[in-house]
């Protein structure tokens, strides 16, 4: 609702995960160089991937898009940040947006799964492009200690980085829901209709708002609403 709050917030995730990608090398050294570098370059390409993906879709460019692009970017370039190159991240970070926003647009038009802030779209399938494409992209030249991918003449490190993604996503699933299922039996996860309509401030959380006034542009001009 707030977008300087988005691009303040989307600024602190950017400027965090670079301690979270580069720090993991444990020292100053080339490789956390290297992977500082493709970190913010997968970033950027996916902000703008998303941004212009939009636009193709006939939607208008957003700043909102881009912040969501970027984090999309800065989750898929992660399981890559220390095994690849810079020209390679910015192919995961255009592919890993293009993907999410396919994604968002297909949840949010042809299901009705209840997930607001788009957390499988962005966060869960970002992630698996990044994983399998490491498969793809990783290379020794990078990091010795790494292994060379798909497209480096190594088919069988994709084939790992597939099988582990499989791994990951069953046991993902199965043990949340085997969580949600028991916190529903205890207390509801979802609230009931009336509960949403009212406000969940207002429902869950017993806050209250000032009544006051407030100015919404309109085709007619300037008009109050009352705001409790």
């Amino acid at each position: 609702a707030n977008i300087p709050y988005v691009l303040i917030g989307t600024g602190l995730l950017w400027f965090g995960w670079f301690g979270f990608n580069a720090g993991s090398a444990l020292a100053a050294n080339s490789l956390a160089v290297s992977a500082f570098s493709t970190t913010n370059t997968a970033a950027a390409a996916a902000g703008l991937s998303w941004m212009f993906f939009d636009v193709l879709r006939g939607k208008k460019p957003s700043v909102v898009g881009f912040c969501v692009g970027a984090v999309v970017g800065l989750v898929a370039i992660t399981p890559a940040a220390g095994y690849v190159a810079v020209p390679q991240s910015i192919f995961i970070g255009v592919l890993a947006a293009v993907i999410s926003n396919m994604a968002v647009h297909f949840k949010a038009t042809k299901t009705v799964l209840d997930d607001t802030l788009d957390v499988f779209p962005c966060h869960g399938l970002g992630g698996m492009v990044g994983m399998l494409l490491t498969g793809v992209f990783a290379t020794l030249t990078v990091n010795k200690a790494g292994a060379n991918g798909l497209l480096y003449g190594n088919p069988s490190f994709f084939f790992i980085q597939l099988k582990a993604m499989g791994i990951a996503v069953g046991y993902s699933f199965a043990v949340s829901y085997g969580i949600f299922k028991l916190v529903n039996f205890i207390v509801p996860v979802r609230v009931s209709e009336e509960e949403e309509e009212e406000g969940l401030d207002a429902s869950q959380h017993d806050e209250k708002y000032t009544q006051g006034t407030l100015l919404v542009a309109t085709p007619k001009g300037l008009e109050e609403h009352e705001i409790m």
